[in-house]
């Protein structure tokens, strides 16, 4: 799906660099753009496009280091997809896709097992219909308008709770980070009442869609940072000559292109994963893992490594690299570590 629609996708692509090139836009400027609502149904005021487009707008976010909303809403209008039609669904995704809404799904992105990263509930839904349970570092959930939580029944089944964010029996406190361009959260709940109870058998889906999206904003902030430093060796003179010159230096780029074509394959394969949908024989978990173990740790090592070619300037605050860095470290962790990762593959294996 990703190859099917290049020309689409290099469109897309050309559009949203222009859009971010004067900084982080705030969301009534995203939403103006069409972004919320590209996965949404025309008819209720969206693109009607796939995950795919999706991840090309969210590789450019990376690529900018943008600071946006774009992780936890994307989760939470796939949460909204995933459910069966229906009146207030359908509402709650023409207001996600018109921008006035903010929905943010709940996932604990610290969760890592042996079936599914993140898809273990950290919420259950008892029977008198209360929600308790607690999630650290979710994305966004400081600025949604309505919160989906992802949470078991007293049955153990997964379901998927609708929650206002101002309910008594919440309490949504800011996690800061080094990294200024990602807004965390945790979410308790004590005795919470969700306005709406679903079934919801796709749980190892959404948590595959968020994995493989911190995935491509490590791939294009990765990308962002190599073509800086092909830039920069090629305007700095050392000896006379360029730096880029230097056959060391050569080597260490060319490392660079290598491990970022080598995560490309692997996130373009997750995507289309993602993008197949959370239907019968689905499933995305195998290729999100990969995504997310090599993506990740191969944009901490390139942003590294250009610290060091940018030499002195790149340790300081003006060059502007550690905005890159900070966040490569935080995607790393985010869903999962790569270790972690890694070892949710072996035990598939054995």
């Amino acid at each position: 799906m990703t190859r099917e629609f290049a020309e689409l996708h290099q469109d897309l692509r050309s559009v949203a660099r222009d859009l971010l090139a004067t900084g982080s836009p705030d969301w009534s400027v995203l939403a103006r753009a069409g972004w919320p609502g590209m996965e949404i149904a025309e008819p209720l005021g969206g693109a009607q496009v796939s995950f795919a487009e999706t991840a090309v707008v969210a590789e450019e976010l990376g690529r900018a280091a943008a600071r946006t909303s774009h992780l936890g809403v994307t989760l939470g209008i796939g949460a909204l997809l995933a459910l069966p039609a229906g009146e207030h669904r359908d509402a709650a995704l023409s207001a996600a896709a018109a921008g006035t809404d903010l929905p943010v799904a709940v996932v604990d992105t610290a969760v890592v097992d042996t079936e599914a990263v993140g898809a273990t509930p950290a919420f259950t839904v008892a029977s008198d219909g209360t929600l308790t349970g607690a999630a650290d570092f979710v994305p966004d959930a400081g600025e949604a308008t309505r919160l989906l939580v992802l949470a078991a029944d007293p049955t153990g089944a997964p379901v998927l709770a609708e929650l206002d964010p101002s309910d008594a029996g919440l309490t949504i406190t800011d996690r800061p980070t080094l990294d200024d361009t990602r807004r965390l959260a945790a979410v308790t709940a004590d005795g919470a009442h969700p306005r709406r109870v679903w079934p919801f058998p796709a749980a190892r889906w959404l948590a595959a869609r968020g994995t493989v999206s911190v995935a491509v904003d490590s791939l294009g902030l990765a990308e962002a940072m190599l073509a800086a430093t092909v830039d920069y060796v090629g305007i700095r003179h050392q000896f006379g000559r360029p730096i880029g010159s230097f056959q060391a230096v050569k080597h260490a780029c060319a490392d660079m292109q290598v491990q970022i074509r080598v995560a490309r394959q692997l996130v373009d394969a997750a995507v289309d994963a993602v993008a197949a949908g959370p239907g019968p024989g689905q499933d995305a978990s195998v290729a999100a893992s990969m995504a997310k173990a090599y993506a990740t740790e191969t944009a901490v090592a390139v942003v590294g490594k250009a610290m060091q070619l940018h030499g002195g300037i790149g340790y300081t605050w003006e060059s502007g690299v550690h905005v890159y860095l900070k966040r490569a470290s935080l995607n790393r962790s985010l869903f999962g570590s790569p270790a972690a990762h890694r070892r949710v593959l072996a035990a598939r294996l054995r």
